[in-house]
């Protein structure tokens, strides 16, 4: 692959008054704003065909020339794994995210994420290695399979963050949940905060919960089966494990939820299925770009189908 890349960039109006390594920043998430302070200080970056000055601020309608010599210093490794692409075009990627794999490396996992995957992806669209960086807009439980929307660029990251922050985003999830709710239409609307003891791991939405927000789920049935019902979930707001802590407040945990099913059935429920069964199956948003409305659907894997397959079996024992 190419070690350097050249190209020119228009400074779009929210960057209107940026240091020019703030701007670069921006088109290039890969590498560090200290790395391209010193590609700017050793002049390979020009405002209007002037070299640019390290301090520099940039206005909205300039062109900046930029050539980068060095190879970016924040990067994901790039590794070949399958993945579901559900919809792609110059400023997104949409993929079906599997059960199991997380959205980008943290912690001890520094490999075999979805991030790792699509810098691999990435890389041979460009030529360049790490030249662009998939940025993951929201997030999704690694053992909750489904749809996961990842901006290619800065533009895209920033518009689809904000319809996020702003609840503007339409969701709707699968799940297998123990017992059978007496409606088929029902909601939560109770405050999930983080859990008194175990913060950071378990949320709740007990009176005792530590910085607690407003929450808002609605839920149909969509199957009744014995013992178990298909949940179709409809989350409003975008607090951490939103749906399993209202199902579970309601007294319908997802089945094999470490978490918050976590009683003398998990067992059980492990014969049905090794993770949580919670599915991201569609999506829609307004593209970031054309700003058409966008319906993104995502099949439920493997081994949810399977866990379906064994409840239903139940009516013929």
């Amino acid at each position: 692959m190419k070690t350097a890349f050249e190209t020119d960039l228009i400074v779009e109006d929210y960057l209107d008054g940026a240091r020019i390594d703030r701007f670069l920043s921006r088109h290039f998430r890969n590498y560090s704003t200290h790395r391209l302070q010193r590609i700017v200080q050793a002049g390979f970056a020009k405002v209007n065909g002037i070299p640019a000055d390290p301090l520099q601020r940039v206005f909205r309608g300039q062109q900046i020339n930029i050539r980068l010599p060095e190879p970016p210093d924040k990067t994901y490794d790039p590794e070949p794994l399958p993945l579901e692409v559900l919809y792609e075009d110059a400023w997104l990627i949409i993929v079906n995210k599997p059960p199991g794999m997380i959205a980008h490396p943290a912690g001890n996992i520094l490999s075999g994420t979805v991030a790792n995957a699509l810098q691999y992806y990435l890389d041979q669209q460009t030529g360049v290695r790490s030249l662009l960086r998939p940025g993951i807009v929201h997030r999704l439980d690694q053992f909750t399979s489904g749809i996961l929307i990842v901006a290619k660029e800065h533009l895209g990251h920033r518009s689809l963050s904000i319809q996020f922050q702003q609840n503007r985003v339409s969701k709707s999830y699968l799940a297998i949940v123990r017992d059978q709710p007496k409606q088929d239409l029902f909601e939560n609307n109770d405050a999930i905060g983080e859990h008194p003891t175990q913060a950071g791991v378990c949320m709740t939405t007990h009176p005792e919960a530590l910085r607690a927000k407003a929450a808002f789920t609605r839920f149909e049935v969509v199957e009744r089966l014995p013992g178990h019902s298909l949940i179709r979930a409809f989350p409003k707001t975008g607090r951490l494990h939103q749906i399993r802590v209202h199902l579970a407040d309601l007294g319908f945990p997802i089945i094999a939820d470490d978490f918050y099913g976590n009683d003398a059935r998990l067992l059980d429920d492990r014969e049905l299925i090794s993770r949580q069964a919670l599915h991201a199956e569609q999506i829609e948003f307004s593209h970031p770009v054309t700003s058409l409305r966008m319906n993104i659907s995502a099949g439920v894997p493997a081994d949810f189908q399977l866990a379906l397959q064994r409840i239903r079996s139940a009516w013929s024992v």
